[in-house]
C-alpha cells in the first residue's frame, strides 16, 4: 500500500530497523566506492546516459558533521523574508518540455497539469479531477468526453479551452514536433497516421466546445486514464506554445504551463528558478517559489544540507549518503520515508541455455535467499515480492510465496539433467556496483546447488544493443510504475514484441493474447482479475522472472521542512504544491 506519510517518519520501529543498516552500508559504501569509485545502495534506473552538469560548489560557511549524534546547526543561506524551497539536481535538464524528455521531470511536474492526476486518497493511489473536473466513458470504452474546468489560466493569462488541449495532443504527435513521448497518445484515433505524416490531424480528438474534449480511440485501452495522469500528458497553451517555437521547453519566459508554480530564470549548469503562480487554480502554494540547484556530487549535498542551503535531499538518488544520515540520530525525525511502486527482479532469458528449461528457471529461483540478500544488503528497507505487481500498484494481490528450498532446486536440476552441475552466465552494465554486489551474493548462492555463476559486465551500448535484439542473458532488473496500472508492468515485459526487446524471450500465446485482452476490457473488476492470471502464469508457472524486493524510499528533510510526501510510486521528482515552510523568525 502506498503511504501518504506526514512530513516526518514517526515509525520509530522502522527508524531502528533502518539503523541496523548502517554498520553494514558503512562497510559495503567503501567496498563498493573501491570497485568504482562510489556507494551505490538504490540503483538509478534510467537508461539513458546523460553528461551531468559542473559541480556546484557549496557556498555556505558551516563545517559539517562527522557523525555521532550532534546535527550539525543548519543556517538558511536564503535572504530574510524569502519563502524559496531548495533542492538539487545531479544532472542538467535538457528541456523541460515533457513532450521532448523522458527522464526530468521535477519541473514539468511544478509548471504543468494535466486532464487528471494521479494522488494518494486515504493511502491508495487513485486517479482524480485535475483540469478534466469530470468525464464520462461510452459503454464500448472508445469514446472519453472531459469536461474541462472553466476557472484556469495560464501563465500567460490565456484561459484554458478545449483547443489547448487538441493541440497539445495533436503537437504531441505531429512527426515535425520530434516528440519522445508518442506512446502516450499512440492509442487514439488516427494518431499513428498522424506521427506517419499521413494526417493533417489526429482524428480521434476534437473540442465540442470551448470547455469539452472528446476523444476517440482505436480499440479500448483500459488503462488510459492512468496514462493521462503521467508528466508526458501535460497540457499546452495553443497560444503561448507556438509562439515559443524551439524556445518552448528552453526559454524560461517563453515556456508557459498553468501549475502552481512558473519558471523564472535558467542559469545552465548552476539552478534553475521557479516563482509562485498566485492565479493557480486550486488556490496559490505556500511556497514562494523552488530553486533546483545543480549538485552532482553526493557528498556536495550533504554538505549544504547541513549548511541549510538545501531543503531537502532524496537519499534514494544520493545513496552514498544514507549511511551518514540513517547513522545520525539527530536526523531520525528528518526522514521521510514512503515504499516505492515497483520492484527488482531477475530477468531468465529462454532462448538460452540452461535458463530455456522451465526446471532451472525454477531451481534458480528456489536457490536463491531473497530474504536474506534483503536483510544484509538493504537492512530489510523494503519487503519481498512474488509478484510483477508491487503493492501500491492497481491489480496487485497477494501472490503465492516463492520458496527457498536448496534441496528442491538440486533435485529440479537433476530432473533437468544437470545433477552434475551447470554454467550460467549474468550480464550486468559495468558502471553498477549495486548489481555487482547483488549478483555476487547470487554467485555464490547458486554454487551451494551446483551452478557455476561467471558474472560479465558490458557497457552501457553493448548492453542495451545486445538486450534488443533478445540476446542479453540472465540479468537483474528493476521497474518503477509510470502510470498506476498492472499494464505497465505486464504488457511492457511480456508481449511478443517486447519479451524479444527485454531479453525474456517468454513464449507463451496465451499470455500474448491475454495482455491484448485486458487492454480493451471495460468492466475493471474482470481487468485485474485478467492481469492477476497473467501475472500468475509469467511468475509462477513459467518462471520467466524470479522477482525479488520491493525497496523503500527515503528523504530527509529539514526541521522547518512541513507536508513533504514521497510520490505515491516513490519517484525523486515530485510536485511541491503542498509543501511550506516554517522558519524561525518568519
Amino acid at each position: 500500500m502506498v503511504s501518504n506519510a506526514p512530513f516526518v517518519h514517526k515509525d520509530r520501529r522502522k527508524c531502528e530497523n533502518m539503523k541496523k543498516y548502517v554498520s553494514f552500508l558503512l562497510a559495503g559504501t567503501v567496498a563498493l566506492g573501491l570497485l568504482n569509485g562510489c556507494g551505490s545502495a538504490f540503483e538509478d534506473t534510467a537508461e539513458t546516459t546523460v553528461t551531468p552538469g559542473s559541480p556546484a560548489e557549496s557556498t555556505g560557511g558551516g563545517q559539517a558533521s562527522q557523525g555521532g549524534d550532534e546535527k550539525t546547526q543548519a543556517v538558511s543561506q536564503t535572504a530574510p523574508g524569502e519563502n524559496m524551497l531548495h533542492i538539487p539536481s545531479k544532472d542538467e535538464f535538457p528541456t523541460v518540455d515533457t513532450q521532448k524528455d523522458t527522464e526530468f521531470y521535477v519541473v514539468p511536474l511544478n509548471i504543468y497539469d494535466r486532464l487528471v492526476e494521479c494522488e494518494v486518497i486515504d493511502g491508495v493511489a487513485e486517479i482524480v479531477p485535475s483540469l478534466a473536473e469530470s468525464w464520462d466513458v461510452s459503454d464500448d470504452g472508445l469514446v472519453y468526453t472531459f469536461h474541462l474546468r472553466d476557472d484556469v489560466t495560464f501563465h500567460n493569462g490565456e484561459k484554458l479551452t478545449a483547443d489547448d488541449v487538441v493541440y497539445t495532443i495533436d503537437r504531441m504527435m505531429n512527426p515535425d514536433t520530434a516528440a519522445r513521448n508518442t506512446d502516450a497518445y499512440s492509442m487514439i484515433k488516427g494518431a499513428k497516421a498522424r506521427l506517419d505524416g499521413e494526417a493533417d490531424s489526429v482524428e480521434g480528438v476534437a473540442a465540442l466546445d470551448e470547455h469539452t474534449v472528446e476523444i476517440t480511440l482505436d480499440v479500448p485501452f483500459g488503462p488510459f486514464l492512468a496514462n493521462l495522469a503521467t508528466p508526458a500528458c501535460s497540457i499546452y497553451n495553443r497560444k503561448a506554445t507556438e509562439e515559443a517555437g524551439d524556445q518552448f521547453g528552453i526559454d524560461p519566459q517563453l515556456t508557459v504551463g498553468s501549475g502552481p508554480f512558473k519558471m523564472s530564470d535558467w542559469v545552465l549548469n548552476d539552478r534553475l528558478t521557479m516563482v509562485r503562480n498566485d492565479d493557480y487554480f486550486k488556490g496559490a502554494a505556500k511556497l514562494d517559489g523552488i530553486e533546483v540547484i545543480q549538485v552532482p556530487d553526493e557528498n556536495t549535498q550533504k554538505l549544504m544540507y547541513e549548511n541549510g542551503e538545501l531543503d531537502i535531499v532524496d537519499l534514494s538518488s544520493s545513496s552514498s549518503q544514507l549511511a551518514y544520515f540513517l547513522g545520525n540520530d539527530a536526523y531520525k525525525d528528518n526522514l521521510v520515508i514512503g515504499p516505492e511502486a515497483g520492484s527488482y527482479f531477475y530477468v531468465f532469458n529462454q532462448d538460452m541455455k540452461p535458463t530455456d528449461d522451465l526446471r532451472v528457471r525454477k531451481a534458480i529461483s528456489m536457490a536463491i535467499d531473497r530474504q536474506t540478500i534483503l536483510d544484509q544488503m538493504y537492512s530489510g528497507a523494503g519487503h519481498l515480492v512474488n509478484s510483477m505487481l508491487p503493492d501500491g500498484v492497481l491489480g496487485a494481490y497477494e501472490a503465492a510465496e516463492i520458496p527457498y528450498d536448496p534441496e528442491g532446486a538440486r533435485a529440479l536440476l537433476a530432473e533437468a539433467g544437470y545433477g552434475d552441475g551447470c554454467e550460467l552466465e549474468i550480464f550486468q552494465q559495468t558502471d553498477n556496483p549495486d548489481a555487482l554486489a547483488i549478483n555476487q551474493v547470487v554467485q555464490s548462492m547458486l554454487s551451494e546447488v551446483g551452478i557455476t555463476v561467471k558474472i560479465t559486465q558490458m557497457d552501457d551500448a553493448a548492453y542495451f544493443a545486445e538486450r534488443k535484439e533478445g540476446k542479453l542473458g540472465m540479468t537483474r532488473a528493476s521497474w518503477k510504475a509510470d502510470f498506476n496500472d498492472p499494464d505497465n508492468f505486464l504488457y511492457t515485459f511480456f508481449t511478443e514484441r517486447n519479451a524479444k526487446i527485454r531479453s525474456n524471450n517468454h513464449k507463451n500465446a496465451d499470455v500474448y493474447r491475454w495482455l491484448e485482452d485486458a487492454r480493451a476490457m471495460v468492466d475493471e473488476d474482470e481487468r485485474m482479475a485478467l492481469y492477476q492470471k497473467i501475472d500468475t502464469a509469467v511468475v509462477q508457472d513459467d518462471a520467466a522472472v524470479l522477482p525479488l524486493f520491493q525497496m523503500d524510499h527515503i528523504v530527509v528533510v529539514q526541521d522547518w521542512v512541513k507536508d513533504f510526501h514521497v510520490a505515491w510510486n516513490g519517484w525523486t521528482d515530485v510536485s511541491y504544491y503542498t509543501v511550506s515552510l516554517e522558519k524561525q523568525g518568519q
